[in-house]
C-alpha cells in the first residue's frame, strides 16, 4: 500500500468516482495520506461527494503519471478521529483556509477492503490487494 500511496502523492490529482443514485460521478482529488496503517482521503462533509460516499461507500479512484496508471477499488470508511485530521492537515497546510481538526466540515475516508491495480501499455498489469 505505500507504493500506492506514493504513486497517489507523485500525481497530485487523481480521479475519484462515486454513485449518486444510479448516476457515476467523477471529480479531480488531490488529499491523499497514509494514517494509521491506511491509506486515507479528505473531503467536506458539506459536499455532495460526502453524501454520496456516506450513502454508497463502494469508490473507485484512478491517476496517470504519464507512463502508468492506478486504479485504485475499495470501500470508503469514515475515520472521524481528530488525529486523523490533523494528519491529513498537516500534509495540505493550505487546505486550512478551509478546514480545521473537528471543525464538523473536514472529513477523513479510509480506503479498506480494494485493490490497487497498476497498468500501463508496456506491461502486464499488476495487483495490490489490501
Amino acid at each position: 500500500m505505500q507504493e500506492v500511496y506514493e504513486f497517489l502523492k507523485q500525481c497530485g490529482t487523481y480521479y475519484l468516482a462515486t454513485i449518486d443514485g444510479d448516476q457515476a460521478r467523477v471529480r479531480p482529488f488531490g488529499t491523499v495520506d497514509w494514517f494509521d496503517g491506511r491509506l486515507t482521503i479528505q473531503t467536506g462533509r458539506r459536499k455532495e461527494v460526502s453524501r454520496q460516499i456516506t450513502e454508497n461507500p463502494n469508490v473507485e479512484l484512478c491517476a496517470f503519471d504519464g507512463q502508468r496508471w492506478l486504479r485504485v477499488s475499495a470501500t470508503a470508511v469514515e475515520d472521524p478521529r481528530i488525529e486523523a485530521q490533523e494528519h491529513m492537515l498537516a500534509a495540505y497546510p493550505s487546505l486550512r483556509e478551509l478546514y480545521a481538526p473537528g471543525d464538523g466540515n473536514t472529513q477523513i475516508f479510509a480506503l479498506e477492503h480494494g485493490q490497487a491495480v497498476f497498468s500501463s501499455f508496456s506491461e502486464e498489469p499488476r495487483t495490490v490487494t489490501f
